[in-house]
């Protein structure tokens, strides 16, 4: 069988309108090209989200690419040059809402196996772990096929995220880890009063003020080896309140902190509501704190497995790329419970943007370099 282009598989893939949690059958794309390179494929669904694990072969080591193929919206599609589900080349570039995240990247590394296993059978197993709920509240997409896969003994030796990690220039950087992140929810509930009688009302904006300004001014740390220093921002406060001459009687904040590997999320909430119980003293109302830990600080040291990635990259493209811990959170926080982990794909300047694109070249030589990676950790890495 003739390998597959990349270019091809991209385009139906884009031309599948798969905004989370819809699917709109770009998880079929995905099954019907690995069915047809020999893939046993199994689609697992959780409350409406599709997901697939394919696997070929049986034998260890086993090599996994995890991506999606759900994307962000669109936005207003008027202002896009090119229809954002059309998939078009123009002028050398790809287009359209995936092409970068990370549509591009499944469909390079579909058919860089397709190109390896048209040289022959590797000594081993590949195996894809896809999902259509990266771009959502990731509830239930890979962090559910990751735990079905270890309820079932299942062993992933190494894995590959193909979420868009170059940042000017393909191949120069990939991450070995993530920051972990957690959201909280701050609620001051007071008491309603005319602003002239401040004594009958207990006023929650002082008190909400007060905390998330102790909060924010926190130096949680000065950075950790391989990682920048952990951050918290206020991304919201709300009261709502339309009268002039009234106390209101609620008050909310939220907040993130991305934190690197000097703190758990279990011990940021700890501190979060430490400082709420101490917030409460001496108000006559009420402070709660809800939180959220959308996944924990990692890194993939040095080793073996990410220097062979990199000399793929080298070997193929003439970088040598960066190892970085930057950005947002990413499926790998709950693969590398699997195994060690790391993300290479194309340039991400554009994703989630207007007018989403990738160079049609970059598509092609990440294509190469996940051959040239594929053939050489099975020469590295033998049962």
């Amino acid at each position: 069988m003739a390998p597959l282009d990349p270019i091809d598989l991209a385009q139906a893939l884009i031309r599948r309108p798969s905004v989370t949690p819809a699917d709109a059958g770009a998880m079929g794309v995905v099954e019907n090209a690995l069915t047809s390179l020999g893939f046993s494929c199994r689609r697992m669904a959780f409350e409406g989200i599709e997901n697939l694990y394919a696997r070929l072969g049986t034998a260890s080591p086993n090599l996994c690419f995890a991506g999606h193929t759900d994307v962000v919206p669109t936005g207003d599609a008027a202002q896009w040059l090119h229809d954002p589900f059309a998939g078009e080349v123009k002028d050398g570039e790809l287009h359209g809402r995936g092409a970068a995240d990370m549509k591009g990247g499944v469909a390079a590394w579909i058919a860089a196996v397709s190109q390896v296993l048209a040289k022959g059978p590797v000594p081993g197993s590949l195996s894809f772990l896809i999902t259509g709920d990266e771009e959502g509240v990731a509830e239930h997409g890979t962090v559910r096929v990751v735990e079905a896969l270890k309820a079932e003994g299942e062993v992933i030796d190494h894995c590959i995220v193909g979420e868009p990690s170059s940042a000017e220039a393909l191949g120069d950087m990939i991450k070995v880890g993530r920051r972990g992140s957690l959201n909280a929810w701050i609620t001051v509930e007071g008491a309603a009063g005319h602003v002239a009688y401040p004594d009958r009302a207990a006023n929650p904006i002082p008190v909400l003020v007060r905390l998330m300004d102790k909060l924010a001014a926190h130096r949680l740390d000065d950075g950790y080896p391989e990682f920048q220093p952990s951050n918290l921002e206020i991304t919201g406060l709300e009261v709502d309140n339309t009268a002039t001459n009234v106390i209101p009687p609620l008050a909310k904040g939220r907040l993130n902190i991305r934190f690197n590997p000097s703190h758990s999320g279990a011990d940021l909430v700890t501190w979060i509501a430490d400082e709420c119980r101490e917030a409460e003293i001496g108000f006559k109302g009420k402070v709660t704190l809800q939180t959220s830990i959308s996944g924990e600080a990692f890194l993939t040291r040095p080793d073996r497995f990410v220097e062979l990635v990199a000399e793929a990259v080298r070997g193929t493209v003439g970088r040598s790329p960066v190892l970085s811990t930057t950005g947002g959170t990413s499926d790998a926080r709950f693969i590398r419970a699997l195994c060690p982990v790391i993300e290479l794909g194309l340039v991400g300047a554009t994703m989630h943007k207007v007018d989403e694109r990738v160079p049609v070249q970059d598509v092609h030589d990440l294509t190469r370099i996940y051959a040239a990676l594929i053939e050489r950790y099975f020469e590295t890495f033998k049962a």
